[in-house]
């Protein structure tokens, strides 16, 4: 579409009100929740809504989405990070959620520091007519890319990868870090605040905080999502969507209901039938996002696939910045084309595996459940595969 009218995006993008979501890690899932939260508060008219639902956030991929629902009024957009600064240019939108900053796919992305120079760059030129920006304060290069946004809501995420964030994005010099707090039963309550060592770039207060399992608003209200999709890092999800679907005007019981009804977005956490065996189908496509992945894989056998396709990112050396280790004493399986580099890692971790390439025949013959976690190409297979 785009290369028969180049200016496609920008028309079929004008004249809605738009929410858009960016960020290495958990973009697609807070989507689904903004859209879900959207939805409920539509009641029978969710025909004014459109959502890229299956995670198509490339320019062509939002034009085709927004091409088929030419009438929708309401338009909440997962947005590719190399994308944000032409949609705030074409679109113009209301709400721009802005969530992490973490390596991926360094051979197209480039350093992460210059995503974030045209992320603020973008909103700097956009001045007053730019969006509303829903912000991570735990995340310093989000932090400085957001502060020339006309108004930034900032949200506590109680975010605890800080791999991805040593210097400052304003000076360079080392960023300095208090200990995360935790409650008495452990329970993560307050990820540990960051300031520069030379500069006044600093975390801000926030408006809306991630405690636990709750989030509290900024009217001092604690809420608790009661999410059906797992994981701590996605009540933090939770909590930017909620803050953007308050900014669109949805009440936030309406809002909180709505997002419960997210089980699966674009097959992530969804449990399917694949070679005769039950695997449940986790994506990590970074170190920070198998991080947040590898302890959910609760299954005694493990599948781990790999690829290097386009979409994967064609360098595998980040593979020897996730702690495998913790797998230790488990079965697991390695696949997917470049299932011989994460043998070689598991090996150095001390991991007892097996080998096996093929990703239908990897999940064939597992009389138990079994937790899938993928990169993005052999997930999508997975997906195929298993008819999610």
């Amino acid at each position: 579409m785009l290369r028969l009218d180049p200016a496609a995006l920008g028309e079929l993008v004008a004249g809605r009100r738009v929410a858009m979501v960016s960020g290495t890690n958990g973009k697609t899932t807070t989507t689904h929740f903004i859209a879900a939260a959207v939805r409920e508060a539509l009641g029978p008219d969710t025909h004014r809504l459109v959502h890229n639902a299956d995670g198509a956030n490339l320019h062509g991929g939002i034009a085709s989405e927004l091409s088929q629902q030419p009438r929708a009024d309401l338009a909440v957009l997962e947005t590719d990070e190399r994308v944000v600064a032409d949609l705030v240019r074409l679109g113009r939108p209301e709400v721009l959620v802005l969530l992490n900053f973490s390596r991926d796919q360094l051979d197209r992305h480039h350093e992460i520091k210059g995503l974030g120079r045209s992320w603020r760059d973008a909103l700097a030129a956009a001045g007053e007519d730019g969006p509303v920006v829903v912000a991570n304060a735990d995340e310093p290069l989000i932090v400085w890319a957001a502060q020339t946004a006309r108004k930034v809501v900032w949200v506590d995420t109680a975010t605890t990868w800080t791999q991805d964030a040593s210097l400052c994005p304003q000076c360079g010099a080392p960023l300095l870090r208090e200990q995360p707090e935790r409650g008495a039963d452990g329970t993560l309550t307050a990820g540990g605040d960051w300031r520069c060592s030379r500069c006044d770039l600093a975390q801000p207060p926030a408006a809306y905080r991630v405690v636990g399992d709750t989030v509290v608003r900024p009217d001092g209200s604690s809420v608790t999502p009661q999410l059906n999709v797992p994981g701590g890092f996605n009540v933090s999800n939770a909590a930017c969507a909620l803050a953007a679907a308050e900014l669109l005007g949805v009440d936030p019981e309406a809002a909180l209901t709505g997002m419960r009804t997210v089980t699966a977005p674009a097959g992530r956490f969804g449990t399917a039938t694949i070679s005769g065996s039950t695997a449940r189908l986790l994506l990590a496509k970074n170190p920070a996002g198998w991080a947040e992945a590898l302890p959910l894989a609760t299954s005694e056998t493990v599948v781990l696939a790999i690829d290097s396709a386009a979409a994967d990112g064609r360098d595998v050396s980040w593979l020897w910045d996730v702690e495998y280790e913790q797998l230790t004493g488990r079965s697991v399986v390695a696949t997917g084309p470049r299932a011989q580099d994460l043998a070689v890692r598991l090996a150095y971790a001390g991991v007892e595996h097996r080998t096996v390439p093929d990703l239908a025949e990897a999940l064939r013959g597992h009389p138990a459940p079994v937790d899938v976690v993928a990169t993005y190409t052999p997930f999508q297979r997975l997906r195929k595969l298993g008819g999610l």
